[in-house]
């Protein structure tokens, strides 16, 4: 049984109530959180208030810095503990789980050296003023941490609002808890005051609705769905709460004739089938230059079929499905793509040994998807690429820009005029060029346009938006 965690205690809800775990390889139940309440975040939010009024406040920069660099040190520790936690709570398999907990470890560890570095500026103004601008933490914040990468961003969300000064309270998803519960406790075990980190389990339409209608939030921080971060930016806009909002994304590669093309095809593969396809920045559009479009194809279908998917202890190239919905989502899609003649090229391996009673799905390679089609335009969060053809670099634009999403894009070209002007012309939050994710980036801020959302998280820019400048114009004469 697994507990809220809040003031660094072990709190279980005034509900009563309780959710299954479920393990994705096989289906069954293997522990229980809490179904929490709205009277559980209220208690949530009291203890970070009094943390951010008390010792968490009262630290200095470089003394947070410390305490995140602790945490850090002790996440690298409990790697494996981490990421068994992870595996079994995501079906992640065994590589992809240690390398979140890695990636939440070098969060900290960025966040740490950061803290003492968050200036503020003078201002030059009329004569017998002096003016300057503090960066202040908002107070208490909310973060709502989606499913598919807890570890990672919890350490890009509530690392960057701790360096800041803020105390936070997260609600994560419901289907993915474990590991988070773990770092709180870590977070009090190296000295955290109480109520700095505090995590409240439970349904998202009710502790997650809770949480962003609660007076106390100061700034909501959420990663999810483009229906669900509307809902989120409408309760907070009747308190005029500021939000960040990370919504996800129908990511190009958009891969022109004159590039590596021995280059090209691993990464195109890792980009959508790592974490099963459930990425917000999955590259899960392949838009090729006509003139190779057959060719890549066939490269791509046999790297396809050789892909095998199981339980995620067996640390294949890829685990299941978080649960029995998604996967019928994902099947559902691909049988409307099917039925309206949307053609398939290849489709990966389920192994012998996968449970009938998992949530799995193969990865599948389509070709000549329409543009419009809804398989081209909605985020399947699976492991599903979508190709299609183009022309010419303005009809590539034209494509890579025709959905309603804007987070990710990549280029695959040697013309180096090309990278730039692909680079200006693609409506995404980030553009990568000969390459599709720079290896994660803790330091690269990351967040979308258009449907995408707003507000960046990660690098140094994310301290700007877990604080609020407050300008001092003194008068002296």
């Amino acid at each position: 049984m697994q507990f809220n965690f809040i003031a660094n205690t072990p709190t279980p809800s005034g509900s009563g109530l309780t959710l299954d775990v479920i393990d994705p390889s096989d289906g069954q139940p293997f522990d229980q959180i809490q179904r929490s309440n709205a009277l559980d975040i209220a208690n949530a939010v009291e203890a970070a208030r009094q943390a951010f009024n008390g010792p968490w406040g009262r630290l200095s920069a470089v003394e947070r810095g410390r305490l995140l660099r602790k945490l850090s040190d002790k996440v690298l520790e409990c790697t494996e503990e981490l990421a068994g936690l992870e595996q079994r709570d995501c079906g992640k398999p065994t590589k992809q789980a240690r390398a979140d907990a890695t990636a939440l470890a070098r969060y900290f560890e960025f966040y740490a050296g950061a803290c003492d570095k968050l200036h503020g500026d003078t201002i030059p103004y009329q004569n017998g003023y002096s003016v300057m601008t503090w960066r202040e933490p908002h107070g208490v914040t909310g973060h709502i941490i989606p499913w598919n990468y807890p570890m990672q961003i919890f350490g890009r969300s509530v690392g960057g609002a701790l360096a800041a000064g803020n105390a936070c309270v997260v609600k994560p998803a419901e289907d993915a808890c474990l590991s988070l519960i773990r770092v709180a406790q870590l977070a009090a075990e190296v000295g955290f005051p109480a109520g700095t980190i505090n995590i409240v389990t439970g349904l998202g339409h009710e502790v997650g609705d809770a949480l962003a209608r609660n007076t106390g939030i100061d700034h909501i921080s959420f990663t999810g769905s483009p229906n669900v971060g509307t809902l989120i930016q409408q309760v907070a806009a009747a308190r005029h709460c500021p939000v960040t909002l990370e919504l996800g994304g129908k990511s190009p590669q958009v891969i022109f004739a004159d590039a590596d093309l021995d280059a090209v095809v691993p990464v195109v593969i890792n980009a959508i089938v790592q974490n099963a396809g459930q990425t917000c920045s999955a590259g899960s559009r392949v838009l090729i230059e006509q003139s190779i479009y057959e060719p890549l194809l066939e490269r791509l279908g046999l790297a396809f079929k050789a892909l095998r998917v199981g339980p995620a202890t067996m640390d294949l190239d890829l685990g299941p499905l978080i649960r029995a919905s998604q996967q019928v989502r994902v099947q559902g899609l691909l049988d409307e793509a099917r039925a309206s003649g949307v053609g398939t090229v290849a489709e990966g391996q389920l192994v012998s040994q996968a449970p009938d009673s998992g949530f799995y799905q193969v990865p599948v390679l389509l070709r000549d998807v329409p543009v419009a089609h809804r398989i081209a335009q909605e985020e399947v969060f699976g492991p599903v690429l979508a190709a299609m053809a183009f022309d010419n670099e303005d009809h590539a634009v034209e494509l890579a820009n025709a959905t309603q999403f804007g987070l990710v894009a990549g280029v695959w070209t040697r013309d180096g005029a090309r990278q730039f002007r692909m680079a200006r012309r693609l409506r995404s939050g980030q553009v990568f060029i000969n390459n599709y994710g720079a290896g994660g980036g803790v330091e690269l801020p990351f967040g979308g346009v258009k449907s995408s959302g707003h507000g960046r998280e990660k690098g140094f820019e994310a301290l700007l938006g877990f604080t609020t400048l407050k300008t001092v114009a003194v008068f002296h004469g």
